[in-house]
């Protein structure tokens, strides 16, 4: 039989569409069984990102916007509170997974309607309402060629929560949020407005940066803010137990890279024996001013929630970030656009699954012995491990519960959890094995998320924990502002 050069054509053509038509149908299959966002919660209760902690509430009192007229309602809602017996919790965007924003039968003060901004641009400093979200910041600061300094890596927290949680990103080589705050405004349980900074009630200060809204309502912050700039990204495909010394070669020794990030692969072929390192590194060209782009956004979920409880989605995905990577390799974008990206591209939407948080800081020295035991233990735990990305964060000089003691390095972890008794077990059982862990490396564990760290945990990531919760009863003797956490680990 003659082959002809058509024949070959048609078979190569052939085996391209056989090839694609299996990642293709997995990729439209997914969009089209992914549901739309239920954010509607019954009248009456109260929930946060963990989709677990459902709590009936007193009532929701909204902030008025305006300083005067919020200051005021406050402190009357203070005043009422105190003579009816409730307890106030303090909410934003409502992000944290542990009930930090909630109390059961108790009154929440949503904050998300003060949201008013002032700059500053001769001193860099932008004065914001605490319930501003990332997602109104970044615009603004945008017409004024300016950008945060540290924040979350997307922009649907709000600004009182942020640094309530005392949050940090991929902003390399930097501390977390608090050494970014100059001062901010707090009405205490008495009513009163203090100014609080590094010279004035500097207690209060340390406190309510990463107290999680147990010594007050902050009012407004002033941040210091940095100039908006382009940058140049380049990704690194190494293995992830050289990781450190590739961090050190390619980000700390080059001296001009702005943002940087590590993801770890998660999927069944190699499992975390891979890497990327992404750099962002600082351009001379002027940046455009920030407009709407969707980024293949939909293409990315698809992409990111197939994964979910799949193996095969999980290795389709490495592959394709590893594609995508190179494909955008050398391409520039602004500051503002990197970090003005909600949580919906990727958040889990599926009634009867939910999406855990959960986030270790290790010494860089250990940064290889923590993935090693990451390696033995998740495989062999009941639980669907999405994602794993690294940042590294500069030494906190600021917080009184500081989980950067010196340079470390935080292991961001996303789970896929059902919902369900069982499921919530498994979890808490491996939460206590990689917190055990981190101590054991001299490192620490995020508190905003799952309340699964038994006090002896607690007390062992932060030394300083018994002396907050003393003090938050010099502060507030009538526990007025309460949450979930509080009661597992201050009573």
């Amino acid at each position: 039989m003659k082959i002809t050069f058509a024949k070959i054509c048609w078979g190569l053509l052939l085996v391209l569409v056989l090839f694609l038509i299996r990642p293709v149908g997995f990729i439209l299959y997914a969009y089209l069984k992914d549901k739309d966002a239920q954010t509607t919660v019954k009248t009456g209760l109260a929930q946060d990102a963990s989709r677990l902690n459902e709590t009936r509430v007193d009532t929701v009192v909204k902030v008025l916007p305006g300083i005067a007229a919020a200051t005021r309602q406050i402190s009357q809602l203070i005043k009422q509170a105190k003579a009816e017996g409730k307890k106030i919790s303090i909410a934003g965007a409502q992000h944290s997974m542990g009930g930090h924003t909630i109390y059961p039968d108790g009154i929440i003060l949503d904050m998300k309607t003060f949201h008013g901004m002032e700059l500053d641009s001769s001193k860099r400093i932008l004065k914001v309402g605490a319930g501003a979200l990332w997602s109104e910041v970044i615009p603004y600061l945008d017409r004024y060629g300016k950008s945060v300094s540290v924040m979350q890596s997307n922009n649907s927290f709000s600004v009182g929560g942020s640094i309530s949680v005392n949050c940090h990103g991929w902003q390399c080589d930097a501390p977390p949020i608090s050494s970014t705050v100059v001062s901010f405004h707090l009405m205490n349980a008495e009513g009163e407005v203090l100014n609080c900074s590094r010279t004035e009630n500097e207690a209060l200060f340390s406190l309510v940066l990463g107290g999680y809204g147990l010594f007050g309502v902050i009012l407004d912050v002033n941040l210091k803010v940095v100039d908006n700039k382009n940058y140049v990204v380049q990704h690194y495909e190494i293995r992830s137990e050289d990781y450190l010394r590739e961090f050190q070669k390619l980000v700390k020794h080059q001296g001009n890279v702005g943002m940087a990030y590590g993801r770890i692969n998660v999927n069944p072929d190699h499992f975390m024996e891979e890497a990327i390192l992404s750099t962002y590194t600082v351009d001379s060209e002027q940046p455009e001013k920030l407009v709407n782009s969707t980024n293949y956004s939909f293409l990315r979920r698809a992409v990111f929630r197939g994964s979910a409880n799949s193996a095969y989605g999980k290795n389709l995905r490495w592959k394709m970030e590893k594609m995508s990577g190179s494909l955008i390799d050398g391409k520039k974008f602004s500051r503002n656009r990197l970090q003005n990206e909600g949580v919906e591209v990727f958040q889990n939407t599926d009634p009867d699954y939910t999406d855990i948080l959960h986030e270790y800081f290790i010494p860089g020295e250990s940064v290889a012995m923590f993935i090693k035991a990451l390696k033995g233990i998740i495989p062999n735990s009941k639980v669907d491990l999405l994602n794993v990305t690294l940042r590294n964060v500069r030494k906190d000089e600021d917080t009184y519960l500081p989980y950067a003691n010196g340079e470390v390095f935080g292991f961001v972890m996303l789970f896929n959890q059902k919902k369900g008794a069982q499921a919530e077990k498994e979890m808490k059982e491996l939460t206590g094995k990689l917190i055990d862990i981190a101590i054991s490396l001299k490192g620490t564990y995020y508190l905003p998320y799952r309340l699964h760290a038994s006090k002896e945990q607690l007390d062992q990531a932060y030394p300083a924990a018994k002396s907050f919760f003393l003090l938050k009863k010099k502060y507030d003797p009538d526990l007025l502002f309460r949450n979930q956490f509080y009661e597992v680990y201050g009573r």
